[in-house]
């Protein structure tokens, strides 16, 4: 009598496969177990696999295929023991069948959109008018009050260091690092601070000045121009956008060739959507 199997007890039942089966030419279509007159064929064992969550990915190949071969076997005995196909099964695989054909068309259509003078063209393309980015490396620090922040300006321009004024007085994260904020580009501040620092030369130091935060004095400690990605850095973005572009053109070319209708508004109920009612 057959076991009931699942594949977390696949590996107690394995056995080794006969030198027999390893001689065989075996394509997709090579019986691999029949079911009264139904036929189970490798193609269909290897889609089984395909389909297995990735903790059965360690088993060995032997405890997999007899495994398969079993629940294949098994989900046969029950699909001649029902009683017809309900509607609901026969749409379901009807989408099913619709998207796996829909999705293989679209890898095709990926993996032949893109070329690798395709995405330097488009790489060329996006930097060709670009403008360089200035970015800045300041520090600051932050008190309270206005009479806070002059008086640690005021200690500053009597040439105490501006890293040791910021450990000092500073109330903000970056005080016991001397202030510093490390590199950043246009926008990443709040305005009124970029505007302060952007407005410094290299090593200069700001007035006191007021954000939502407190109150800021910010010295300028280097400035560069932002780095360019390089192809390498932007070509898995760059292909993933030409293969979308593509993906939808072709889907704009097939239906403009074809003869589509849609629902005209209020033809339907939207909330039919849930009446799985309707499928009995």
């Amino acid at each position: 009598m057959l076991k009931h199997v699942t594949f977390l007890g696949a590996t107690a039942m394995a056995t080794v496969l006969s030198t027999g089966a390893f001689a065989q030419d075996v394509t997709a279509e090579t019986v691999v177990a029949t079911v009264g007159d139904t036929e189970i064929t490798m193609g269909e064992i290897i889609i089984a696999r395909t389909q297995l969550p990735p903790q059965y990915a360690q088993l060995p190949a032997d405890a997999l295929f007899n495994g398969l071969v079993d629940q294949l076997i098994q989900q046969q005995l029950l699909a001649d023991e029902a009683d017809g196909v309900s509607a609901q099964i026969e749409y379901t695989l009807s989408n099913e069948r619709r998207a796996l054909i829909a999705a293989d068309v679209i890898t095709s259509i990926a993996d032949n959109a893109v070329t690798e003078a395709d995405v330097q063209t488009a790489y060329d393309a996006r930097f060709e008018n670009a403008e360089e980015i200035q970015e800045f490396n300041a520090a600051h620090l932050l008190v309270e009050t206005e009479e806070e922040a002059i008086a640690a300006k005021a200690r500053i321009d009597e040439g105490a260091a501006f890293a040791d004024v910021a450990r000092d007085v500073s109330t903000g994260p970056t005080g016991p690092n001397g202030g510093n904020l490390g590199w950043f580009g246009p926008g990443a501040m709040v305005p009124t601070f970029e505007e302060a620092v952007m407005g410094l030369d290299v090593g200069g130091v700001s007035e006191p000045f007021e954000t939502q935060f407190g109150w800021h004095v910010a010295t300028l400690l280097e400035t560069r121009v932002q780095p360019r990605p390089t192809i390498d850095d932007l070509r898995p973005q760059i292909a993933q956008e030409l293969q979308e572009a593509a993906i939808t053109a072709r889907l704009d070319e097939l239906a403009e060739a074809q003869t589509i209708t849609k629902p005209e508004p209020g033809e339907f109920d939207p909330a039919l959507i849930d009446a799985l009612e309707l499928l009995d």
